[in-house]
């Protein structure tokens, strides 16, 4: 069977999502575990109408990795591409739930140039930047959710607010989705280098693993995952952002 995410899997797999996000999108709440994702009850972010104006003023960026032409890493019927664009629509949903304004490098199928994906957060000025991916490895036994941030010697006060936001990111999504912690790391990716904004780089998971590709094709681990993201974000910003 061919490797590639097919359409009819991806369709199906979004629509998926979808169905569960739009059932609970009418939902008034206080806590983002309106949701029902099969976590326990999250006390450390709710929001009021108060904070919700106050967040709506801070702006993230989102960037689902790849695209297009440029699939990714693969596993059998799934590809890295539209993994991380189903990771960052639900990303999306939670940060808009919890008040906060984003704005996504790409919201369908198609190619954009790392320089392109850099230059578009800059222009927009977020309070910070993140970056979503799965992973691959030659050993099919790498396994574990990593976060990158980039270490700059120019810019050393975006450096250590980077690597915190990693840090609150990490811990997070390992509490949400009870995956194998692989740290934070310096990076030398593009859209995190070329970025000015405090900015990180998630990587979800190897989809060279067996194990971690069950978990990973699950929207409610996904779910889970995305989160996780957005527990962090929140975090990271209720005691680091103005």
């Amino acid at each position: 069977m061919n490797s590639i995410f097919s359409k009819t899997h991806f369709v199906i797999f979004s629509l998926l999502i979808s169905l569960q996000l739009v059932s609970c999108s009418h939902r008034p709440s206080s806590h983002l575990d309106e949701y029902r994702i099969g976590m326990q009850e999250p006390t450390l972010i709710a929001y009021s109408p108060v904070s919700k104006r106050h967040h709506a003023k801070k702006l993230i960026v989102i960037d689902a990795g790849h695209g297009g032409d440029d699939a990714g890493a693969e596993a059998t019927n799934y590809t890295e591409k539209h993994l991380n664009l189903a990771t960052a629509r639900l990303l999306r949903v939670y940060l808009k739930q919890l008040g906060y304004s984003t704005a996504m490098t790409r919201d369908a199928d198609f190619f954009v140039s790392l320089d392109k994906r850099a230059s578009f957060a800059n222009s927009k000025n977020p309070v910070l930047f993140v970056s979503l991916h799965y992973n691959s490895a030659p050993n099919k036994k790498a396994e574990g959710i990593e976060v990158y941030y980039y270490h700059s010697e120019k810019d050393k006060k975006r450096t250590t607010q980077s690597k915190i936001l990693a840090n609150s990111v990490l811990e997070k999504v390992i509490q949400a989705t009870s995956a194998k912690s692989r740290g934070i790391r310096a990076g030398n990716f593009a859209v995190i280098r070329e970025t000015h904004m405090p900015a990180i780089l998630v990587e979800g998971g190897f989809l060279t693993n067996e194990k971690e590709v069950k978990n990973i094709k699950d929207p409610v681990y996904l779910k889970k995952l995305a989160w996780g993201v957005a527990q962090g974000i929140a975090q990271y910003l209720s005691t680091h952002a103005g």
